[in-house]
């Protein structure tokens, strides 16, 4: 328990100390914001700073800090050190750049701003790139939610049309149709916050859960440094690229331009954009605890964890609230699991179609302009929610941390144009090209499945994420010539 408080405290003292470091390198002044400036009453509107955080981690969230952080657990509480260190030193900084590049050029889509920074070719492949995510997150966050309601409705005995799957899959895309279009304050502005506040009440009642019980300890990563995964699946790179949304998500990229088109003022970009990664830091930190500590450990392998994971997402989750908060925690549960997917596949069909109107130039104020991108944008969804689950989210983890190493590079080199340390971002995106290229060179999903092991990968992961600071470090010596 020791270890988990040591961890909180390095979250909480990351906000203050690095993310102030953070923020002074980038230096925000009083320039007019777009929301002040540009505001169309649709997707560039002043928000107030309490709602914009709250929003942001709704948007960012989701089910990511809760799953993927007990997906995480079953290496053991290492699993603490790369959501605490990697929430501070490389998620945090990953958001508020993304969010702040973005408000100070227009408030453009991650892809536009990678190109400002990176160049035309990066700019294309970051559009491609961010589409295909954004619809394949939306998508997912839909397919998930939908199965759970009829589970949820057979479960209590009822029968007829809403016990079909395909009905709440295709309600769930209307709502995302009608989300995606309307004005970012009329649903998400109102409601949204609400949400974000029963993530964050739903995450102390598990702490205050584990706590009130004897039987629940969470052990101490000094006690159990060890791979404890029951499958024998190594720490690296594959740890990394699970517990992406508690510690680093290049989602999160995609996102933060919806807030930076919000804000009043420069200097809220600490509090909205570092501040909500740090408190998905400590939800994920409290969902690994529970992970680490709820289910039997047998022979230092977390063999309750991956029986309980065995039963899905859902089940996982509901699992958890149940043994920890008793009948509130069932219902915080089912809001939970349904809500938190289903408001970041909505704005993560609203991040696509404003990507797809900076790439086309489509000003998005008039009611036909946004109904030309919504309805081929929520068709595809449709298309893909009826694809195997599994095959479409397996390739989302790699894509989403590869995103999250681009934009780390981008604001490298919008700290070089600055002449400001852009060691800042550049060790984190080293660090993430790492993990994205050992990934991707051994994964079942990727290059593993023709048979390449980690004995290849992790050499050839290392020796990319160097030249890519190579790379890196000679364009920044070109632009100075």
């Amino acid at each position: 328990m020791i270890s988990f408080f040591i961890c909180l405290l390095i979250l909480v003292g990351g906000y203050f100390i690095y993310g102030r470091i953070v923020e002074n390198t980038f230096a925000p002044d009083d320039r007019e914001t777009p929301a002040v400036r540009i505001n169309d009453g649709v997707d560039y509107i002043v928000m107030p700073q309490w709602k914009l955080f709250l929003v942001q981690l709704l948007n960012i969230a989701g089910l990511g800090p809760i799953f993927g952080a007990m997906q995480g657990a079953l290496w053991g509480p290492i699993v603490f050190l790369w959501i605490t260190f990697g929430t501070v030193f490389a998620g945090g900084v990953h958001d508020f750049f993304s969010g702040m590049l973005s408000e100070r050029n227009d408030g453009v889509s991650i892809s536009e701003v990678c190109g400002i920074y990176l160049g035309g070719l990066m700019k294309n492949v970051m559009r491609i790139f961010s589409v295909i995510l954004l619809i394949m997150v939306g998508t997912v966050f839909a397919v998930g939610p939908a199965g759970l309601i009829v589970t949820l409705i057979s479960n209590g005995g009822g029968t007829g049309v809403f016990t079909q799957k395909e009905v709440w899959l295709w309600i769930i895309l209307a709502y995302y149709f009608i989300a995606t279009f309307i004005s970012i304050d009329q649903i998400i502005g109102r409601i949204y916050p609400l949400f974000g506040i029963c993530l964050i009440v739903m995450a102390v009642g598990v702490i205050f859960g584990i706590f009130t019980n004897s039987s629940y300890v969470i052990p101490e990563i000094w006690q159990n440094f060890h791979n404890m995964h029951p499958a024998g699946t190594s720490v690296w790179p594959f740890m990394f690229i699970t517990v992406a949304c508690g510690a680093i998500s290049g989602f999160h990229a995609t996102q933060s331009p919806l807030m930076a088109r919000c804000l009043k003022s420069e200097k809220q970009g600490r509090f909205v954009f570092y501040g909500a990664m740090v408190a998905e830091g400590v939800i994920a930190l409290i969902w690994a605890a529970a992970g680490c500590s709820l289910y039997e450990v047998t022979g230092g392998l977390s063999t309750g964890l991956q029986e309980v994971l065995a039963l899905g997402q859902s089940s996982a989750i509901y699992d958890v609230c149940k043994n920890t908060m008793g009948g509130i925690g069932v219902a915080l549960a089912i809001v939970g699991v349904i809500v938190c997917p289903i408001t970041s596949g909505d704005t993560a069909f609203r991040s696509a179609r404003l990507t797809l109107a900076d790439w086309f130039g489509l000003d998005q104020k008039a009611f036909l302009k946004r109904l030309v991108l919504c309805v081929p944008l929520l068709g595809a969804g449709a298309v893909i929610g009826h694809l195997d689950y599994a095959v479409v989210w397996r390739y989302f983890s790699w894509t989403n941390q590869t995103l999250a190493m681009i934009v780390l590079w981008t604001a490298s080199m919008f700290l070089y144009r600055e002449k400001k340390n852009y060691w800042l971002t550049a060790v984190p995106a080293t660090f993430m090209s790492a993990v994205s290229m050992t990934y991707f060179f051994c994964a079942p999903e990727c290059l593993g499945a023709f048979g390449l092991t980690t004995a290849i990968a992790y050499p050839v992961g290392i020796v990319l994420a160097v030249c890519f600071l190579l790379i890196f470090l000679r364009a920044t010596k070109k632009e100075a010539a």
